[in-house]
């Protein structure tokens, strides 16, 4: 496909008289058309057409699926997996644009098979550092946690059966059990629910050490369903217009599937899908009908091409108009006879 965002331009400022049939009502100006250099057959960051006359080099193009550009594989920044190894690319351009998804890239994305022009070099590490007052407040969490955990162990020795009634573990569990049917009437799901909701992937990867390079990303399938979509992140990919990143639709292996789906309907025989509906008198009259009209079609067809004139649509309707008529008496003059 061309482009994700491309109409066409019948009817626009493009084309002065002619109308789009499809949409007659539709703008003058295609506001989400992207004339990229492949719309002027020019490709990859070396700006040649495809295919090269002139370059020898057997090479493989990958798309991006961000800009919807075609890079030729040694032209990445970074040597392609295998091709069967990674389902998506981002190309270095785009990965500079979408800079969010370095910090996926080091958990999601397929490594290069290869380092190309020392990019290790090249990388810049990011790293979170602590402050000291953050530090103090994860050890202060971290004892609070112990806290909890001591908690929970002395919770789990009162709940341990007890043969003395009138015990203090009785009184407790007496008292738990009215504290759990007012949870059960009185649920605080919510609250935790609206916490998870608030919580962002982006950030906790962000937190850890990851490498930004110059170069393409390669991704497996199914890793656009682990970005983030909480709404600052949702915020983010409006702004930079990638919001099709979280749209399981808009992958490669979908519309792959779509193709073939289409290629699939594409072959099937209308006429042949009719003959099946049928029994097998109606399928012989039906062969029968259908060589006739091709016969004869031929025929009258070939004398506009031996005389050099055009076909009117007033030829053609007279054609049928004497099929019509010629099937008529051939009827009429078929007798039937009862054994």
């Amino acid at each position: 496909f061309l482009s994700r965002n491309f109409r066409c331009d019948c009817g626009n400022s493009k084309f002065k008289n002619l109308q789009c049939k499809l949409l007659p009502e539709k703008g003058k100006v295609n506001s989400g058309n992207k004339y990229n250099d492949n719309f002027y057959g020019l490709y990859c960051t070396c700006k040649r057409p495809y295919p090269d006359p002139e370059d020898e080099i057997p090479d493989e193009m990958i798309q991006c699926i961000v800009c919807e550009d075609w890079f030729h594989g040694r032209h990445l920044g970074a040597v392609p997996p295998e091709s069967g190894d990674f389902h998506e690319m981002v190309c270095q351009a785009c990965m500079k644009h979408c800079h969010f998804l370095w910090a996926y890239a080091a958990q999601l994305a397929v490594p290069a098979l290869t380092k190309v022009n020392s990019l290790e070099d090249e990388a810049i590490v990011l790293k979170v550092e602590e402050s000291e007052e953050q530090k103090r407040e994860i050890k202060k969490e971290s004892g609070v946690e112990h806290q909890e955990t001591k908690e929970e162990k002395q919770l789990e020795q009162f709940n341990e059966p007890s043969t003395s009634s009138g015990s203090f573990q009785s009184d407790f569990l007496n008292v738990c059990g009215y504290c759990s049917k007012f949870l059960q009437k009185y649920p605080v799901e919510s609250a935790k629910t609206t916490s998870e909701s608030s919580f962002c992937k982006l950030k906790e990867l962000q937190s850890k050490q990851f490498l930004k390079k110059d170069t393409a990303t390669f991704w497996p399938s199914n890793w656009r369903s682990k970005l983030c979509t909480c709404e600052d992140c949702l915020k983010m990919y409006s702004e930079l217009e990638v919001q099709f990143l979280t749209d399981e639709c808009d992958t490669v292996l979908a519309y792959e599937n779509k193709g073939t789906s289409d290629q699939e309907t594409e072959r099937r025989d209308p006429l042949m899908d009719t003959l099946n509906s049928m029994n097998r008198v109606q399928q012989v009259e039906l062969i029968c009908e259908y060589n006739d009209l091709k016969t004869e079609l031929t025929d009258y067809l070939r004398r506009f091409a031996d005389e050099g004139t055009v076909v009117k649509r007033e030829d053609i309707q007279h054609f049928f108009e004497e099929f019509q008529s010629r099937k008529r008496r051939r009827t009429n003059r078929m007798q039937y006879y009862c054994s």
